[in-house]
């Protein structure tokens, strides 16, 4: 039941995050950065959790990291980059959902071959998976932002501290 639970959350904050980014929103560091990071540590504590972890796991688990992590970068090569009241702003283009789209089956194809090749399900938290992506995102998204020269908005606009 638990498990539920953390796969809602981590569904609810990847659907936010694309309506956010959908209609524009301003480009706040910790928003870019925040939200993989905390996925990525429920991810990893839920591995803690784990009887057992095979290398089996560890090799499934690198490759799902690998791809998630290269089609995060790609998805963020497709969003645009604009200014607005003197700070970044950030779009979602329908490449970048698309992209989302194509992440998800590739995601769905890797776990579904892996447990084929013998590899745990719980091995593979989506919540690990989801971060890693927003995490090759949010690296190509600040290599990009850097070289606009613009700063990141301030965090009181941003969504998270919204109240």
């Amino acid at each position: 039941m638990r498990t539920w639970l953390l796969i809602a959350l981590a569904v609810a904050v990847v659907v936010a995050i694309v309506v956010r980014r959908l209609r524009g929103e301003p480009l706040v560091a910790r928003d870019v950065f925040g939200a993989p990071a905390i996925l990525i540590g429920i991810g990893v504590y839920g591995l803690t959790k784990l009887e057992t972890f095979t290398v089996t796991d560890g090799l499934w688990l690198a490759l799902g990291a690998v791809a998630g992590c290269g089609l995060g970068a790609v998805r963020a090569a497709t969003t645009k980059l604009f200014e607005r009241d003197g700070v970044l702003w950030l779009r979602y283009t329908g490449w970048t959902f698309g992209v989302w789209v194509l992440s998800m089956v590739v995601n769905f194809g890797i776990g579904f071959l892996a447990t084929l090749a013998g590899a745990h399900p719980d091995a593979r938290p989506v919540t690990l998976s989801i971060g890693v992506s927003l995490l090759g995102e949010a690296l190509v998204m600040g290599m990009r932002a850097k070289t606009t020269g613009l700063p990141y908005a301030p965090s009181s606009d941003s969504v998270l501290s919204r109240r």
